[in-house]
């Protein structure tokens, strides 16, 4: 899954919800919930806006830069 909220840091604002532009974040307790995980564009915006600091984004493999791969 792209997007992983940290339940112990979490403190339900929903503003990930509020600025998620794909709709892939949806109210939950007691964390909001990724509802559609395949859809994500990787914008960042929930990680960036997050207050607590509580959402952490893995980018797909095919997303990740050449350079990073090079050993």
């Amino acid at each position: 899954m792209a997007i992983q909220i940290d339940e112990e840091l979490c403190v339900n604002c929903n503003v990930c919800v509020d600025v998620c532009v794909m709709d892939i974040l949806r109210e939950g307790d007691p964390t909001p919930q990724v509802a559609y995980p395949d859809e994500c564009w990787h914008c960042g915006a929930c990680m960036i806006d997050c207050p607590a600091d509580a959402i952490k984004l893995s980018l797909p493999e095919w997303m990740k830069p050449v350079a990073l791969k090079v050993k």
